[in-house]
């Protein structure tokens, strides 16, 4: 038996179509101001919870408008190399993830990256696990995080999730018997990327068992996968 949860999904393209709106509309339109570069603001900060798409945002953002704009913008994760956080004058948005995990190197580094960006007129979107004001950051890094609009990224809720693996079930020509996804979401992690990546899982093996997706075959594949 393959891993197929493990091989499945892992390198999905991020795009911010694919992100499920639900309570978090006002931010949506924000970046995709950021994406076309007509925010009046220059910075902004995501906050929320594990699983909740903050990372699929800026990578979307990352990825966005085609390859003119890609190359103009730059994703950085705490633990990217100190070259990433220094300013160019080709990249002109920025896209920090996990700010509560920033070393105290890379905390210099930011710092001195906001002060670029600001001088330059360039744009930053930064996320992090919680609110700009809580984070364990240096005091003049934490002001810098608050300096344009904050946003808390919600997750969605029980029905929402329930509504947006249908329609991407729907999508892909599934049909999936009654009880499968309510299965889901009572028995795996919660956030829509492992619940979308156990849906392409089971959508192979019911391929390669050539089976309708029924509850007793979710219940079988899941029977194999922790035999492996």
């Amino acid at each position: 038996m393959k891993q197929l949860v493990l091989d499945l999904g892992a390198d999905q393209p991020h795009s911010l179509d694919a992100f499920e709106v639900g309570q978090n509309a006002e931010a949506m339109a924000l970046l995709g101001q950021f994406a076309s570069r007509t925010a009046r603001e220059h910075f902004a900060y995501l906050w929320g919870n594990a699983g909740v798409g903050k990372t699929h945002l800026l990578k979307a953002l990352a990825s966005a408008g085609g390859e003119a704009e890609q190359l103009r913008a730059r994703y950085i994760s705490p633990f990217s190399i100190e070259t990433e956080f220094v300013y160019s004058p080709d990249v002109d948005l920025y896209l920090l993830d996990d700010c509560e995990k920033l070393s105290p190197v890379a905390q210099i580094d930011a710092f001195a990256l906001f002060n670029e960006i600001r001088a330059n007129h360039a744009f930053m979107v930064c996320s992090g696990a919680v609110a700009p004001a809580v984070l364990p950051v240096r005091e003049d890094l934490r002001t810098r995080m608050g300096w344009g609009l904050i946003y808390q990224i919600h997750g969605l809720t029980d029905d929402e999730k329930v509504a947006a693996l249908g329609a991407a079930a729907t999508a892909r020509g599934l049909t999936l018997s009654p009880g499968v996804i309510p299965y889901l979401l009572s028995h795996f992690q919660r956030d829509m990327s492992s619940l979308s990546t156990m849906l392409d899982s089971l959508d192979q093996y019911s391929l390669e068992t050539q089976r309708p997706i029924t509850l007793p075959l979710l219940r079988e594949w899941l029977q194999a996968e922790a035999k492996e």
